[in-house]
């Protein structure tokens, strides 16, 4: 087998996952939704009645990335902001029946594009391209291996 130049495989990964996201987005916005949402949607669905904060947590962005899509997807009538029962301070988030309804088109995208990327691989590649990518991100998320930010790149 050939050897691969630096920075090939890491390239091609980002351009999958780039393509990927794209055609994801253009058949997420055939329903109405932004690229961000279907995953806030998702998170919903698994819970109802989730927080902000645990929304952020859960999917690994920021509070104020959260809000903004919450107060969007509110907006367009898929969740509601419920004061707690317990502590009128904090806000959780729900779905709405129009938001339990478009669960299904996000879905519904989600293995079109899947079917898409993976058209032409058989189970047993499925199989190794899953564990492979399994590999890669714990390789990646293993934050021992990350540089410590020194004064000059932490300004930068």
């Amino acid at each position: 087998m050939a050897k691969a130049s630096k920075g090939a495989v890491l390239g091609r990964l980002q351009a999958a996952a780039r393509l990927s996201r794209t055609a994801l987005a253009t058949r997420l916005l055939t329903h109405g939704f932004y690229a961000g949402q279907d995953q806030v949607m998702l998170a919903l669905s698994l819970e109802d009645g989730q927080t902000p904060g645990g929304l952020a947590a859960r999917l690994g962005v920021r509070p104020p990335t959260v809000t903004k899509t919450i107060n969007r997807l509110q907006g367009q009538g898929f969740v509601e902001k419920r004061a707690s029962d317990r502590d009128a301070r904090q806000a959780h988030v729900h779905l709405t029946p129009a938001g339990r309804e478009a669960i299904r088109s996000i879905e519904k995208a989600l293995r079109k594009t899947e079917k898409q990327a993976l058209r032409g691989l058989d189970k047993k590649e499925l199989k190794q391209l899953a564990k492979l990518l399994a590999r890669i991100e714990d390789n990646l998320g293993d934050s021992q291996d990350l540089p410590e930010l020194g004064a000059t790149e932490a300004a930068e």
